[in-house]
């Protein structure tokens, strides 16, 4: 990036460790962590619109929409989150190619052959000739789908059983008002769910941070990946030959995912307070008792 940096052969002591860290893998491995925090910042509100249609969906009085809510839950929670991750990806993909081979290919002839899967070159998504930082948003954007269905299926599980929580007599009090059953949900039911729904919600985010290394097996070079590049004597990741430094760097992983998480757990904790105020829960029987 620098003059100085032309030869790293020739520069030694702090202008070679000033190169070394400014050097253009170490600018990837540092975009890396904007890669996983953006993927955190879109996955989550993502899962937990899905998770809140999966639960409402399982409360159904349709029989058919209970049904799908529940087998949703039922099937991605049973399903090891690696497995499902690998087989939606490719399942996925295959299906977009498809769907492109139908307008722009020739014949339309079906592209499962056997075990192999073809279509002409005009239908892959994306195009053989595209960038790689095309390559990279098609990956990210697989990521964020496969995220978003996965935990939105813990989610569901989380938001249905804290629906369940809420005192039925609530509920019951509400109609004998007059109210609707629109009107109970959206008033009364979901209002106070989420002061039951908010720890397992803290527990299923500290999954969702510990499970972003997940980004290296949908094709996303993450910050794992880089560590383990950039860390290590026999990559060719770098310019600067050294040592075996992955200690290092994956050290310096844990402690980003340690002040990352504990953070986490401050911000829940605060929100926790704030939405058991007022409450008839434990917490806020105890809010109550110490103001008293």
């Amino acid at each position: 990036m620098f003059a100085a940096c032309a030869d790293p052969k020739s520069i030694e002591g702090l202008t070679w460790g000033f190169c070394y860290l400014t050097s253009g893998k170490h600018v990837d491995f540092y975009w890396s962590f904007v890669v996983v925090l953006a993927l955190l910042a879109i996955t989550a509100p993502a899962a937990l619109g899905m998770g809140f249609m999966g639960a409402t969906a399982a409360r159904s009085h349709i029989a058919p929409i209970s049904w799908l809510g529940k087998i949703y839950i039922w099937m991605v929670r049973g399903i090891p989150d690696i497995i499902f991750f690998l087989f939606f990806v490719i399942a996925l993909d295959q299906g977009l190619e498809y769907l492109k081979s139908l307008a722009v290919c020739d014949g339309g002839a079906w592209p499962w052959q056997g075990l192999e899967f073809r279509v002409c070159q005009e239908a892959k998504v994306p195009l053989g000739a595209s960038s790689s930082g095309w390559h990279q948003a098609y990956g990210f954007g697989l990521a964020v789908v496969t995220f978003a269905i996965v935990f939105g299926a813990f989610v569901a599980n989380v938001i249905y059983g804290a629906m369940q929580a809420v005192p039925h007599a609530q509920l019951e009090t509400a109609e004998a008002y007059g109210m609707s059953r629109a009107q109970v949900f959206r008033r009364i039911l979901v209002p106070q769910m989420w002061v039951y729904a908010l720890p397992g919600l803290g527990n299923l985010w500290m999954i969702l941070i510990k499970a972003t290394p997940l980004l290296f097996l949908l094709g996303v070079k993450d910050i794992v990946y880089y560590a383990r590049e950039l860390g290590g004597s026999k990559t060719q990741a770098y310019e600067y030959p050294h040592g075996d430094w992955r200690l290092w760097y994956f050290l310096g992983l844990l402690v980003f995912y340690l002040v990352f998480t504990s953070l986490s757990e401050r911000v829940f904790a605060r929100l926790s307070r704030r939405l058991s105020k007022g409450q008839a829960t434990s917490g806020g029987k105890a809010m109550r008792k110490a103001a008293a």
